[in-house]
This record gives structure tokens, C-alpha cells and sequence, in this order.
């Protein structure tokens, strides 16, 4: 006893006894798994790989993992596999998993199945998005693919092409050195592709703007309490045809508060956002502001910049004297001039009482959850509602939180990329998909493209000047947080960063339902039909009003649909595409009947034949209805 108090008497003076003068073994090299797309042989991202004791590791984005745990590499290790989207084959006892010889050095792939039709490529921002790549030998596309401008986490991006590269702002940053870090706006550029840029299909090479510290400094610190917010990134050109760039800010207190708004310009000597001005807030009560995701669109010989906040129902000429005044903007809305937010909504009805869409200014969007108190209230129809959007398979009301809109070039139509609020595996993490003849719509069909377990993904962001392939690829990020995801396990790495997604347009999964129009030409007439966007069209603008809708169908193959043509020899191009006749299980469909009259000539109808012809049902189509009004 007395030897062993000597001895605990001389660890705490001189510390830990050494056992033996060896130096500490070399550590040996870890073992690599790479997870790759069945479809696509690509490195998948974001999958998780667990041990049997809870060890958990994530792939980067390369798909791979470095495995290096002591006591387990070198043995056979079961790992359990995980990825939102994703699925591993079961084993025989209903594991979603493979055991692996961990050889030190040694590699090892792994095949998942993708769920989600868009395909998961790579973390934009954060520390370590080739972290495992590097451990083990894998070569990184990017020149800072472990620490770019310290940023550990970014929120919500917003892009434009501006001076021949793509601008790119984020939200709150976070930094390694302390857990507050930059809230007014850090911001970054990058080369277009086929013009020093990467491919978007590998990568996206940002070159910050940072401070002395070599953090990615503010762009945007706006005077006032709390964190500075941007939104509306729009570049437009002044009468001597020169670049502005400009955007709308916000000033955030305490619990999201948002208590002032106002517009910015961009200066390219500072390299920072700079106050143009504040909105009074009489204004704001008045109408509507620029806010969301920017596209342009031109209708009626007019050049407008349209604001997606979700749906893009608000829009102003896109000149910049035009940006900075907001009694320029105007929002496609039933309301009635001088009600302020707060108010009870006045509908404007004629002295029919038919409600009146059209673009107003000085007046306000009627917002989705207004909508729904109305219709609970029966002050509106369900046939007068604007925002409808559905599911396509069920008929489930989609309800849209954040959205991106865009014209698509493969489609020839408005593409929307939106998040869900309250989606059945997480309230801000499910994505889908949705086309319009019009930026306003009618937005009637959409379909899922992602899902997120329990996990948020919102603020999506498509950017146009990747899209590949005249559009048939197009490219979009969001915010991958636990964030409103009730989830309280947050991913190591991945947390509050921004994730790229690539999506085939062509795929026959999005062939969805869009507006046809004018049945009632003589089947001789191959033009009687069209499925074709019509851009602009409504009566104030001076252009003829569209033709009524008729009903729903794809204009091109979609999963188990049957070719319909009008007119012309049997073998012309397909004015549309149908369901099959038993396709009777699909929700908001009816039957279409091609009918021959007395005279021989045929049409085709979603009414019932009238006495007098023949008639036999050629497929299904979707019905009109809901949102399909004439504005």
C-alpha cells in the first residue's frame, strides 16, 4: 500500500508514468467506401454510413468515406446505409446495409438506388466537402476543397450574372473562431461555364470576397439593429446600356423580426452594397415589393422583371427608374386598391359577380392562406382560386413555401421549382415540379422531385445560366438545415449549407398535364389544337385573348400515356399525349371521346357524344377546373 500511494504521489508531481520508449505506431491508411448512383455511376453525397455501435459517418461529395476507426479497421464491419432520396437493397434479414473487410488502404463501392428524380452532386459551401476524398487519395475538382473563406455554414443564396461572372450572396455565415459570424451578407463570384468556369455537373469554383482575416467578409451592412437580409437580386441595364445591379434588403430584430426594407446597388469599386433607400411604411401596407427570386419576361412588346414570392404575381418594368419606385409595381391580384395588409380583403367582383383578376398597382398579392380563409368562408369559389397547385398522382393540395421560376427552353414553358410547407417526410424539405404556359399561371399539376427525412431544404434556387443541353438539365440548390425540421440531430459538415441538385427535364416522370386549348377547328386543321406556350395573351396587354382551356393533358411521352392526334394521316406528330382508357384511379381526370357526326368528320371531346354521333373514349385527360378562369 505505502508503494502505491509513493506512486500516486509521483504521477501528480511529474505526471503519467511512461511504459516503454517506442515512439507511437504509425497510423495506418484508412479505408475507402465510395457510394455511387445505380442509374448514374456518380458519387453520391450526404449518405450516411453507421456502425453497429453507432458510429456514424457521411459521404462527401464524391460519395466517398474515409474509415479509420482504431479497433475496427481490419475487421469485417457491418454499416448501416442512410440518404434522403436514397435507398440500399435489403439484406435477407431486412438490413439496409453491407458488411465490408476493412483492409487499411484498401477500398470498397457501394451501389444505392435513387428515389428522388433529381439527382443529389455536391455541397457548395462549408468546411470539408472533400474531406474524405483528400484522406484517401481522391482527387478534389475544386481548388479549396476542405475550407473555402472559413465559412463553415451559409444560408439562402441568391445569383446573377453580373460583369461576365456569376454573383453569389448568402445569408448568416458562420466562421470556425466563435459562433457568431457574418449576418450582413458575404458574398462571391464565379466564372460562367465555357468561359473559365467549371462544368455545373462537377463543381463550382467561388472566389470570396474576405477581409484581413481571410473570412468572408460583409457586402451589405446595412446601419441598424440586427442582421441584414437580401432578396430580389436583379441585374438590369440603364438607357446607355450599362449593368446595375441591385436588390432589396431587410433589417431583422429579435424573433425574425423584420422592421425596415429598402433597396441596394451594387458598386464594383467597393466591391459592396450601398443604400439607395428606405421604404416608408405606408408604402409597404399600400402594395406589393420586390421580393423572391427574379425572372424576366416579356409581354406585350414590355420588357417586366417578375418576383417569384412563392408565385410570381408581382412584377415591374425592368428598367432600373422603374426598379426604385415602387409605385411602378404592380400584382396580379382580385383585390381591391387602398386595403392594407392588415385589413379584411376586398374582392373585386363585376355586377355579375364575377371575380376580376388583373395586373394593379398600388394593391397587394392575395396570399395563399388568405385564399384559404376566404374559400372556408365562402367568399370565394374554389373554381376563383388562383393558387391551386396539386399533386399529380393524388390530387393533393400543394401548398408552396419558397419557389424558383424560369423559363425553360426543352419545355417552352415556365418551370417552377418549389418547396412544400408541411410535406409528409419533413414541414420544409420536400421539392417539386411545376410548369405554366405563363408566369402567372394556371399552376395546376406538379410532382415531387426530392425528399428530405426530417430535414429542411428550403429557399431553392435555380440558376438559369447553368442549364445544359438547351435547358433538358437545369440546376438548383437550397438550404440543407435541421432548421424547422424538429430533427435534433443536425449532419456534421453539411448543417446549414447550401447543396447542389441536377434535374432531367426530359425525363418522362415530368411530362406533366398542361393547358390545352380550342377544340372546336375542323379536324383537317392540324393547327386546331395546341399544347404550345402562349406567352402574353391577355386582352389588356393589346394581344388576342387566349383560346379557352379545354382541358389537361402532356404535350409529350409521359409514363404509360398513349399518343392522341387530331387531324392529318394517322401517323403525325401527336397533338398531346393521354392516359390509357382503365387509367380511372388517377384523381381530377376524366374520359376523352373522339366522335364522328353525320357528316363523317371527327373531334374530339370530354363531353359525352350527342345524339346523333358516334363516339369511343381514346384515353383520359385531366379535367378544367379549380384555377383555369380566363385572365
Amino acid at each position: 500500500m505505502e508503494r502505491l500511494l509513493a506512486l500516486i504521489s509521483l504521477v501528480a508531481l511529474t505526471g503519467p508514468v511512461a511504459l516503454g520508449d517506442d515512439a507511437p505506431p504509425a497510423r495506418p491508411a484508412p479505408f475507402r467506401i465510395q457510394v455511387v448512383d445505380e442509374d448514374t455511376g456518380r458519387g453520391v453525397p450526404l449518405v450516411e454510413l453507421r456502425t453497429v455501435n453507432q458510429i456514424c459517418l457521411i459521404s462527401d461529395s464524391n460519395g466517398v468515406v474515409a474509415f479509420d476507426e482504431p479497433g475496427l479497421l481490419g475487421r469485417k464491419v457491418f454499416f448501416t446505409i442512410s440518404s434522403h432520396g436514397y435507398e440500399y437493397e435489403k439484406d435477407g434479414l431486412g438490413y439496409h446495409g453491407k458488411a465490408l473487410e476493412t483492409t487499411p488502404g484498401g477500398s470498397a463501392k457501394l451501389v444505392i438506388r435513387r428515389r428522388n428524380l433529381a439527382q443529389r452532386l455536391y455541397r457548395v459551401t462549408g468546411a470539408g466537402i472533400y474531406r474524405d476524398s483528400l484522406l484517401t487519395g481522391v482527387r478534389a475538382p475544386i481548388h479549396n476543397p476542405i475550407l473555402n473563406g472559413l465559412v463553415l455554414g451559409q444560408d439562402s443564396v441568391l445569383t446573377a450574372v453580373y460583369g461576365g461572372k456569376i454573383h453569389w450572396f448568402w445569408g448568416d455565415t458562420n466562421r470556425p473562431d466563435y459562433p457568431l459570424g457574418n449576418f450582413h451578407v458575404p458574398g462571391a463570384t464565379s466564372e460562367l461555364p465555357g468561359h473559365g468556369g467549371l462544368d455545373p455537373e462537377i463543381g463550382v469554383e467561388l472566389t470570396y470576397f474576405v477581409d484581413e482575416r481571410g473570412f468572408a467578409r460583409p457586402t451589405a451592412a446595412m446601419p441598424g439593429e440586427g442582421p441584414t437580409w437580401l432578396s430580389a437580386l436583379v441585374v438590369l441595364k440603364d438607357k446607355s446600356h450599362h449593368e446595375r445591379m441591385f436588390a432589396a434588403y431587410a433589417k431583422v430584430r429579435k424573433m425574425l423580426e423584420i422592421y425596415e426594407r429598402g433597396l441596394v446597388e451594387w458598386n464594383p469599386r467597393t466591391e459592396r452594397f450601398e443604400k439607395l433607400s428606405k421604404f416608408p411604411d405606408s408604402t409597404v401596407e399600400a402594395g406589393e415589393l420586390p421580393d423572391g427570386h427574379p425572372l424576366m419576361v416579356r409581354e406585350g412588346g414590355v420588357d417586366y422583371v417578375y418576383f417569384a414570392n412563392p408565385y410570381p404575381f408581382t412584377r415591374v418594368r425592368a428598367e432600373p427608374e422603374q426598379f426604385l419606385d415602387l409605385a411602378n409595381y404592380e400584382a396580379f391580384t382580385c383585390l381591391l386598391p387602398g386595403v392594407k395588409a392588415s385589413a379584411q380583403p376586398k374582392l373585386d367582383r363585376d355586377r355579375e359577380g364575377r371575380l376580376r383578376y388583373a395586373w394593379r398597382k398600388g394593391v397587394r398579392v392575395l396570399r395563399e392562406e388568405e385564399q384559404r380563409r376566404l374559400l372556408g368562408a365562402a367568399r370565394l369559389g374554389i373554381e376563383e382560386a388562383l393558387i391551386n397547385l396539386r399533386d399529380v398522382d393524388s390530387g393533393k393540395p400543394v401548398r408552396v413555401h419558397g419557389s424558383t421560376v424560369s423559363w425553360n427552353d426543352y419545355a417552352k414553358r415556365y418551370m417552377m421549382i418549389a418547396v412544400e410547407a408541411g410535406g409528409s417526410s419533413s414541414y420544409l424539405g420536400e421539392v417539386w415540379f411545376a410548369l405554366a404556359e405563363s408566369p402567372i399561371g394556371p399552376w395546376r399539376h406538379a410532382r415531387k422531385i426530392v425528399t428530405h427525412d426530417r430535414y429542411s431544404f428550403y429557399n431553392p434556387r435555380h440558376h438559369p445560366m447553368l442549364d445544359k443541353n438547351e435547358g433538358r438539365l437545369v440546376f438548383f440548390e437550397g438550404t440543407y438545415t435541421t432548421t424547422f425540421s424538429g430533427n435534433p440531430a443536425p449532419t456534421p459538415r453539411y448543417d446549414y449549407n447550401q447543396v447542389m441538385y441536377s434535374l432531367d427535364v426530359s425525363s418522362r416522370f415530368l411530362a406533366l398535364p398542361v393547358a390545352i386549348r380550342d377544340l372546336r377547328a375542323r379536324p383537317t386543321d392540324p393547327q386546331s389544337l395546341s399544347a404550345r406556350p402562349w406567352v402574353g395573351g391577355n386582352s389588356s396587354s393589346g394581344e388576342p385573348a387566349r383560346p379557352p382551356i379545354v382541358f389537361y393533358a402532356p404535350d409529350r411521352p409521359g409514363i404509360a400515356t398513349v399518343p392522341v392526334v387530331l387531324g392529318g394521316p394517322p401517323h403525325a406528330e401527336p397533338d398531346f399525349y393521354a392516359l390509357p382508357i382503365d387509367a380511372d384511379d388517377i384523381p381530377d381526370t376524366v374520359a376523352l371521346f373522339e366522335t364522328i357526326d353525320a357528316r363523317g368528320e371527327r373531334s374530339l371531346t370530354v363531353d359525352p357524344p350527342p345524339p346523333g354521333t358516334r363516339g369511343r373514349v381514346v384515353g383520359r385527360v385531366w379535367r378544367k377546373g379549380l384555377n383555369d378562369f380566363e385572365f
